[in-house]
């Protein structure tokens, strides 16, 4: 079966408005998704959260991975604290098999978060998990962390927001998903 790299944030230093951090709930976050791949015949290396971040592309990129996940929650400039709400789904520029998969979570994501509109596929060639990484990678910004009602769907919605995570995986790898 095919196995994916799941690269949790470890910012442990962006902290969530009532309490906890980014580190913290995307960690969380990712023993779901991992919990419900692996229930699915997919398996899943993750990156170490007390390593930094180009360790984690080190070794995703010594791997051969059909897919690089990164799991983050997103913060405003301050100048927009607490005002921005949203799902941002990044890749790379030119790779066709980043952006399918993003298409593919953004659909599910639209049929959970609050305000679908909201959820938004965008390219970059500014984050390094994206740039570095040799296979095709997604980085997934769930929501803002600084807005308090994201932050409460963050919390509130973990099993939900994992599951369609994972079922957005196993579609772009074309593995039958049955959820538990």
């Amino acid at each position: 079966m095919p196995t994916i790299y799941l690269s949790p944030s470890t910012q442990e230093f962006n902290q969530y408005f009532s309490g906890g951090n980014e580190e913290l709930y995307m960690n969380l976050l990712a023993d779901i998704v991992q919990r419900d791949l692996e229930r699915n015949g997919i398996d899943v290396v993750r990156n170490n959260p007390n390593e930094p971040l180009a360790s984690a592309i080190e070794e995703s990129n010594r791997g051969d991975y059909p897919l690089h996940l990164a799991l983050h929650s997103n913060a405003s400039p301050e100048f927009l604290a607490r005002r921005l709400q949203g799902s941002d789904i990044y890749y790379y520029p030119g790779s066709t098999e980043a952006k399918r998969f993003a298409d593919i979570l953004q659909r599910n994501i639209k049929e959970i978060y609050p305000n679908p509109r909201l959820v938004n596929v965008r390219d970059t060639t500014e984050l390094g998990e994206l740039q570095f990484t040799k296979a095709p990678a997604v980085l997934f910004e769930v929501a803002y962390h600084d807005n308090p009602s994201d932050e409460m769907w963050i919390k509130e919605n973990l099993e939900e927001i994992g599951k369609e995570i994972a079922r957005s995986v196993a579609e772009f790898l074309g593995v039958p998903f049955t959820a538990v």
